[in-house]
């Protein structure tokens, strides 16, 4: 299956993960509306990067209030990188988000080693696609 390429960039994130040790993901996000790539380790720093990152764009804008127990002002570590380096030790994907909807996200991801496409319904849905992926390396 061809890797597609999407027309609206800020719906589109590539995901480089560099480790998979003990399921723990570490690795580095590249979007068109950001500077320089995001460094995450664990899926709750990717989960949280992203989600900052699309409510400050607003692309795709959220169908629901976020909530929490606490307001987080963290910043994100940014990564000065070459376009070159835009690729995971150990895997890449392409994340095109369709909807934010039921405090979740809709879309597909493609595993670009694995040269497969697939969409997914809710974020647990993304990760467990991600984890099939990385766990058959």
């Amino acid at each position: 299956m061809p890797i597609q390429v999407y027309n609206d960039a800020y719906r589109t994130t590539m995901i480089c993960i560099d480790s998979y040790d003990q399921r723990i993901l570490k690795g580095r996000m590249y979007n068109a509306c950001l500077e320089n790539g995001i460094e995450f380790v664990g899926v709750m720093d990717f989960l949280q990067n992203m989600e900052k990152m699309l409510e400050q764009h607003q692309s795709p804008q959220s169908f629901s209030a976020k909530r929490s127990f606490s307001p987080n002002a963290g910043e994100r570590p940014m990564l000065h990188t070459e376009e070159s380096q835009r690729s995971g030790r150990k895997a890449t994907f392409v994340l095109r988000l369709l909807f934010r909807q039921n405090a979740s996200w809709q879309g597909s991801v493609t595993w670009c080693e694995g040269r497969m496409e697939e969409s997914f319904r809710s974020v647990l849905e993304l990760l467990l696609l991600m984890d099939s992926a990385l766990d058959t390396e």
